[in-house]
């Protein structure tokens, strides 16, 4: 999965949205429980200035005056507050609120100079809050005296954990879009490279000769560097076919005067030089046609229309074949398709096959055509006397004869196989419906 580009860039932007927004939570949580710590210290210094200037020392008594928080008389109400002669045992506290109930403030027993934030073990064991503070009164004899303000810390978590909620919320469906975001411009981003991805495939397939399309600057550089790849890959097969065209020439031109110079003469010498001439330029052929295959199947943009050859070629069998009253037909059923390949090497091999049929039918050859996935399937039938199956593999090897009736060197079957192979198709030999022989050749369909 990694290997994947979009899974590359979906895990990185993840990875670095889950980053960015587990610190952005925890950052805000942190400054949001500052804010609240500091509101509540900021509460618990009025609330200890007022109840510091409540207390009076009167005839060696302390007295403490009215507070203005009503929450400190009711008991138990998370507010609460302590006074007890610094130095003193916890449980001999000088005076408390009635909201301590029976309990009292556990403070240590010395608080330090100025006022010191607290946390504390209050009432019911609950945790609190506190601030303490040394307070030393202008009366004479009055001891030094702890004065500590606690709150139940409860209520100083409750807000934080409700900001926590809404902040986790926020940020799941800011990570929700953030997603959707990241998915949509991946689509986009990859886009182009999936258009890229199709145009090479119609390349490939025989469907285009080129890059054609729309495509961002950023890929406009890669589509260029291709499409001259292409166009100096099909100058290549142009020329590597000249030459094989110039060579085949080169070398049949002479065969053809050593056979015309012997056609006139009826000597032993003079036969075998016409016998080996013919073999020659069949051979000669056969190994142009395998190595005009072999560039074609190099070649891109490929694409030949089957059913144009394939009645031309109908055509002329059943002129070449007129003496002996065969016809060649096309079945009405024959799909247009596409040939991934070069047109005489279509035709090279549908006429091999029909005049084969040709010289074998009695009286009619029906030649078919049709696409079976990514294949082309033609069917070349006869009415003839057909083969036994386990002569059918035997005639495809080159030069075997299994008539001397028929004439001919025995190559063009093997040359139909060559061409077929270097194709990735292949062919083989089947009983025809018409009680004849079947010709199957199966090659690659342009897309």
């Amino acid at each position: 999965m990694m290997a994947s580009l979009r899974w590359r860039l979906l895990a990185g932007t993840l990875a670095w949205v889950a980053l960015t927004l587990a610190g952005t939570g925890w950052g805000l949580t942190a400054l949001f429980r500052d804010h609240i710590t500091q509101q509540w210290q900021a509460q618990l210094t009025m609330q200890l200035d007022e109840l510091s200037g409540a207390i009076d020392w009167v005839d060696g008594q302390l007295e403490v005056g009215a507070m203005p928080e009503a929450r400190f008389a009711q008991p138990l109400s998370g507010w609460y507050w302590q006074i007890d002669t610094r130095g003193a045992s916890p449980r001999a506290a000088a005076a408390r609120s009635r909201s301590l109930w029976d309990e009292t403030l556990a403070l240590p027993a010395d608080p330090g100079r100025g006022d010191r934030l607290l946390h504390l073990s209050g009432a019911q064991g609950r945790a609190l809050l506190a601030l303490a503070r040394t307070l030393e009164l202008p009366e004479d004899g009055a001891p030094p005296l702890r004065v500590a303000v606690a709150v139940d810390e409860q209520l100083v978590a409750e807000p934080i954990a409700r900001f926590t909620r809404l902040l986790l919320f926020a940020l799941a469906v800011l990570a929700v879009g953030l997603l959707a975001a990241v998915a949509l411009q991946l689509r986009l981003l990859l886009a182009p490279l999936a258009l890229l991805r199709e145009k090479l495939a119609a390349v490939r397939s025989g469907g285009a000769s080129a890059l054609a399309g729309r495509f961002p600057q950023e890929l406009t550089p890669l589509v260029d560097e291709f499409n001259h790849v292409l166009s100096e890959n099909a100058e290549m097969v142009q020329r590597a076919r000249a030459q094989a065209g110039n060579l085949a020439h080169a070398v049949n031109t002479p065969l053809t005067i050593l056979a015309n110079a012997a056609g006139g003469q009826d000597t032993p010498l003079a036969t075998l030089v016409r016998e080996q001439a013919e073999i020659a330029r069949r051979q000669v052929d056969w190994h142009l046609a395998r190595a005009r295959a072999s560039a074609a199947v190099r070649a891109t943009g490929l694409a030949t229309p089957v059913l144009e050859p394939l009645a031309a070629l109908a055509r002329t069998m059943a002129r070449l074949h007129a003496a002996r009253g065969v016809s060649f037909e096309v079945a009405p059923g024959a799909q247009e398709e596409r040939f991934r390949g070069e047109a005489q090497d279509l035709y090279e091999m549908l006429g091999n096959l029909l005049d084969n049929a040709g010289k074998w039918a009695r009286s009619r050859v029906l030649a078919d055509a049709r696409q079976e996935g990514a294949q082309i399937v033609f069917t070349i039938d006869d009415d003839g006397p057909g083969i036994p199956e386990a002569e059918r593999e035997r005639m495809f090897e080159r030069g075997a004869q299994l008539s001397d009736t028929n004439g001919g060197a025995g190559l063009g079957l093997d040359i139909v196989r060559t061409l077929a192979q270097t194709y990735g198709g292949r062919i083989e030999a089947l009983a025809s419906p018409l009680g004849g022989l079947r010709m199957r050749l199966v090659l690659p369909a342009s897309a």
